[in-house]
């Protein structure tokens, strides 16, 4: 059984196929031995399939209790019934402004995009990482489905 966390849990975006991956690490609270609910379950869905929701939640905490998330809700193909459910943002306005890029970036492409401030980050540098984060082990996706993330229908790199 898989129960390390992973260095991360990446989510690739693909224009050309209108496909999104998750690298998703799944836990359950229920059944804490089994092989089938806990671990990375690289997933795959349509575009057209995902919409963001946000959600409040009041909880006992030492910071007043309200705990605000964005998650990528995932809809069964032509009806409007969520299957799945991903993580997205701990922060609403960040979670928002990061929907939008994405957004952009699915309907118009690349060149749609603003400028960012800072360059992209390697968030697989062990350099950055916390000494915990370095011990835990790397993002490895499925040779299928990384060559399918990164290339389009015609087998075009993206």
């Amino acid at each position: 059984m898989d129960i390390e966390l992973p260095r991360d849990e990446p989510i690739r975006f693909n224009r050309l196929r209108q496909k999104v991956y998750f690298y998703e690490y799944r836990q359950d609270r229920v059944w804490v031995l089994s092989k089938k609910h806990w671990g990375v379950r690289p997933v795959v869905y349509n575009w057209s399939d995902l919409i963001a929701e946000v959600y409040r939640l009041y909880a006992p905490m030492g910071n007043g209790g309200l705990v605000e998330n964005i998650v990528i809700a995932v809809r069964k193909t032509g009806t409007n019934e969520i299957i799945d459910r991903l993580f997205f943002s701990h922060d609403i306005e960040v979670g928002k402004q990061y929907w939008e890029i994405i957004r952009l970036f699915m309907q118009q492409g690349p060149d749609a995009l603003p400028t960012f401030v800072r360059p992209p980050r390697n968030w697989d540098n062990d350099f950055e990482l916390t000494p915990i984060r370095r011990l835990a082990p790397r993002v490895q996706w499925p040779e299928a489905i990384d060559r399918e993330s990164r290339t389009g229908p015609t087998g075009n790199t993206t």
